[in-house]
This record gives C-alpha cells, sequence and structure tokens, in this order.
C-alpha cells in the first residue's frame, strides 16, 4: 500500500512550484524581421491603388489589402538623395545640409537668377544610421539596389551594412537591361550596377535585384534581418520588356492620365517583383514575422523622356523637383502582421524621416541617445496600431534651395490642411487648402494674408532652428541678362 503524501507537503510543494514559474523569465518574442522596399521617382498616383487609369499593380493591391495604406505619406524632399538620407538619419534633409542629389551637389549653377547653397554631398559617418542602429541591436543587415548618398568612402558597407549589392554613387543605370552598363545619357560617363556578374541577356534590373534581395533572406538564416531594397524602377531611362510594353501599347486611350505604355509596364516588373517578395515570405515560413514597407523616394517625374511624358500625378500638381503636392506625396504601405488591421487606411500626414524612430521601434531598441536628440522623425507605430491616432506635431516641412525643371528654390509647411510656399527669387507666397483644393489651383495668400504671414514666420522659424542653407543672389544675373537684350 502506497503511503499517502501529506497535504501540509503537498501544499508547500506546489506553492514552491508556482513561485519558480513566475520567477523564471519569460521568453520575449524574437524582433521582427524589416523588409523596407523603395521605389525611385514612383508618384503618388502610379499604383492602381492610388488611382492609376493604365498601371496594373495587383500585388501591391494586395500588400495593401494585408495592411494599412497611407493617403498623406510625404518624402522629406521632392529629390533622391536628400529623402534617403532622412530615412538613413530620421533628420530633416535641411538640417543634414543633403538637399540635392550627389552629383548635384559637387557643381553649383552660376548662371540663374540665385546661387544655391553648396549642399552635403555624402552622408556623414558621424551620423547613426538605421542600419548601424540596428545591427548592434543584432540585426542582419543588407542593402541592395541604388545607393546614391556618396562616393565610395560613403558607401553602405562603411553605413552598417553588412552587404551592399549594386548600391553606388550614381543616381541611375545607364540600362535596365543585362549587363547593366554602358554610356549615361548623352555623356561620354560609362555607368555600371556592380556585384551582378553571370547573368543573361535579356535580363531585366528589376528581377535581378529581386534575385539578390532573395538570396539575403535565405543567407540571414535564423538571425531577423533589415533588408533595404531600393528598386532603380522606375526612374529613368525608361525601359521595358517589350511583350509588357506591347499590353500597354493596347490599352491606351484617349482621356487616360498616364498614356506612356513603356512606363507603365516598367511598374507592371515592380509590382511582379514585389509579388515575388511576398512569395518568397511565404515559402519561408516568414510572412507572419516580417513587417514589409514599400514606398517611393520622390513624386513621379512628369517631364518628357525621349519625347513622351514620363507620367502624371494627376489629380496632385506638378511633379518630382516641386514642393506642390505631385513632388512631394508618394504612396506608402505597411504590412504588420497581427498588429496592422488588414485593410486599414491612415489619413495622418508622415514623412520619411518617421521610418527612423519606427524601425527602432519595431526592433525593440533605442538606438544611439546622443544621435536621437536631433532625430527630427516620430515612430509611426501608434499609427499602426491605430490609424486615427495622432502624433505630437502639426506641422511638416520641406526646403529645396535648388532648381528644377518644375521649380526655382523655394521652402513649404503643411500645417493641418494649409499649405505654404515661399518662392527664394521673389518671395512669393502661395496659399492653398488642401482639404478643398488638393490640386493646389487656387493661391489664397491675397485673400488670407493674415494665415499666410503666421505660416510664412513659422517656416523662417524652423530654417533658422535646423540650420537650413539659403540660396544667395548671384551678382552678375542681371549684367548678364542685360547683354542678352
Amino acid at each position: 500500500m502506497v503511503a499517502a503524501i501529506p497535504i501540509m507537503k503537498l501544499s508547500r510543494a506546489l506553492c514552491l512550484l508556482t513561485l519558480l514559474l513566475f520567477a523564471a523569465p519569460l521568453q520575449a518574442a524574437p524582433p521582427p524581421n524589416i523588409l523596407f522596399i523603395m521605389a525611385d521617382d514612383l508618384g503618388w498616383a502610379d499604383l492602381a491603388g492610388y488611382g492609376a487609369d493604365l498601371h496594373e499593380t495587383p500585388h501591391l493591391d494586395r500588400l495593401a489589402r494585408q495592411g494599412m495604406r497611407f493617403t498623406d505619406a510625404y518624402a522629406a524632399a521632392p529629390v533622391c538623395s536628400p529623402t534617403r538620407s532622412s530615412i538613413m538619419t530620421g533628420k530633416f534633409p535641411a538640417r543634414l545640409h543633403i538637399t540635392i542629389w550627389y552629383e548635384g551637389a559637387l557643381q553649383r549653377p552660376q548662371n540663374r537668377a540665385l546661387i544655391p547653397p553648396q549642399p552635403t554631398a555624402n552622408l556623414p559617418h558621424s551620423e547613426i544610421t538605421i542600419a548601424e542602429a540596428l545591427k548592434a541591436a543584432g540585426y542582419f543587415t543588407a542593402h541592395v539596389g541604388k545607393w546614391h548618398l556618396g562616393d565610395a568612402a560613403f558607401y553602405p558597407e562603411t553605413q552598417g551594412f553588412d552587404v551592399n549589392i549594386g548600391g553606388t554613387f550614381w543616381g541611375a543605370p545607364s540600362t535596365f537591361f543585362y549587363p547593366y552598363r554602358g554610356k549615361w545619357g548623352n555623356t561620354e560617363e560609362v555607368r555600371y550596377v556592380p556585384h551582378l556578374e553571370f547573368g543573361k541577356d535579356g535580363e531585366f534590373l528589376t528581377d535581378r535585384l529581386t534575385d539578390e534581395a532573395m538570396n539575403v533572406i535565405d543567407r540571414a538564416a535564423d538571425r531577423p534581418f533589415f533588408l533595404n531594397l531600393w528598386y532603380h524602377n522606375p526612374h529613368t531611362p525608361i525601359e521595358a520588356k517589350p511583350a509588357l510594353v506591347e499590353h500597354y501599347q493596347k490599352k491606351l486611350k484617349p482621356g487616360l492620365n498616364h498614356q506612356n505604355a513603356a512606363y507603365a509596364a516598367m511598374i507592371h516588373s515592380l509590382d511582379e517583383n514585389i509579388g515575388r517578395l511576398m512569395a518568397k515570405l511565404e515559402q519561408k515560413g516568414l510572412a507572419d514575422r516580417t513587417v514589409v514597407i514599400f514606398t517611393s523616394d520622390n513624386g513621379g517625374f512628369i517631364n518628357d523622356y525621349k519625347g513622351a511624358k514620363v507620367t502624371s500625378n494627376a489629380p496632385l500638381r506638378s511633379g518630382k523637383g516641386s514642393l506642390y503636392e505631385g513632388g512631394l506625396r508618394v504612396p506608402l504601405l505597411i504590412r504588420w502582421p497581427g498588429v496592422v488591421k488588414p485593410g486599414a487606411e491612415c489619413r495622418a500626414p508622415v514623412v520619411s524621416h518617421d521610418f527612423y524612430p519606427t524601425l527602432l521601434e519595431l526592433a525593440g531598441t533605442k538606438g544611439d541617445a546622443r544621435h536621437n536628440q536631433s532625430v527630427d522623425g516620430l515612430s509611426l507605430v501608434p499609427l499602426l496600431k491605430n490609424p486615427r491616432a495622432t502624433l505630437a506635431r502639426d506641422t511638416l516641412y520641406f526646403h529645396y534651395p535648388h532648381y528644377y525643371p518644375t521649380t526655382s528654390p523655394v521652402s513649404a509647411l503643411r500645417s493641418g490642411d494649409w499649405k505654404l510656399l515661399e518662392y527664394h527669387e521673389d518671395q512669393r507666397l502661395e496659399l492653398f487648402n488642401l482639404k478643398n483644393d488638393l490640386g493646389e489651383a487656387t493661391n489664397l495668400a491675397a485673400r488670407q494674408p493674415d494665415q499666410a504671414q503666421v505660416l510664412r514666420a513659422k517656416l523662417h522659424a524652423w530654417r533658422q532652428a535646423v540650420g537650413a542653407q539659403m540660396p544667395e543672389p548671384n551678382p552678375d544675373f542681371k549684367s548678364k541678362q542685360g547683354k542678352k537684350k
């Protein structure tokens, strides 16, 4: 006969077991993988889910249904390098003095009414990039595609990335077809995309970069990864697969905003590769553990390429280079399984330097305390959890003290529904109410001078606070103009 266990001893044993269970450290959930995808020169209205009337983007539309679509997302600048610097650092391009693309920073035009300031060409090593912060938190970090943030001494390998495939100081490839090498534009400069050897005839750059990105995912093994995939697509040169161009050529008809079949075909390839990446995550069993972010570096390029207009940002005004909505507003889709409600939409104004603190919070790391003191972005995590939440700011600021086919030097802000632009050649003000006038067609500055001056003072105070560089009058411009007459 088995002896009965005394009740008192059994009670003590159960209490001790309970204490041990509660005292044991809880197993922390591993940080999510982060796949950050950025298109180049993709306009706000270039995706079907944002109103494109020619382009087909079923995979990106599916990503939107799986995650959150932002309606009022902005690039920090209307051109590439400044926006990219804002993502890497979380700071205003004006604070960094990176206000134009790398090549543009090397030579200032001397034949206009204003001489632009001398910007910074290379992303300083003194900045703690998001890659450096995530690597310190245990992430495997890889950059694939366009870099455009400095010369070889400032390439991704020097900025916190374990791997760099294709990143250089150039802003665009000479061709989208293998071997991705040739003369750029009408110049004698030979450009190439490195680390993409052993391709085959007909291979398309967007496909190849996706191949490389999927290889990175395989090689990350069990480590959490930060994959920074910055496509060149759909930046010039406007080149696409012939069969896809023919497909869209047949769809063209009068009345469409989008009329460029080759550009539509480029976006088709971009979309197909988003589908390939999502399928890869599913195949690897990583879909539920990976945050996917998709956006663009600035508004769509509305100028001509080889005699054809590239794209339209309608109903937004203007495009790349300008501080109108067409130059700044971009698509933004974020999928975070288990947190973001599928099919959610967020109308809060957000901007590209918000990604830095957002990724830190996603990874569960604080980053570098000293660097964070001058970070300008805010974490989007509250919005991802609740799209109706609010962020602790009411104004977004922009500064482009340079010339572009769509603009002269200009600064701007958005405060609530109000948008103010100040042009530096003549100090002209343009005031718009975006709620009633998304296309910025009616300048209200003369009708509401008090509102315009309040916002102007706010803009000036911001420029001074961040040390924004300003253009200067060109003393030779009027005399040169006079000689032409």
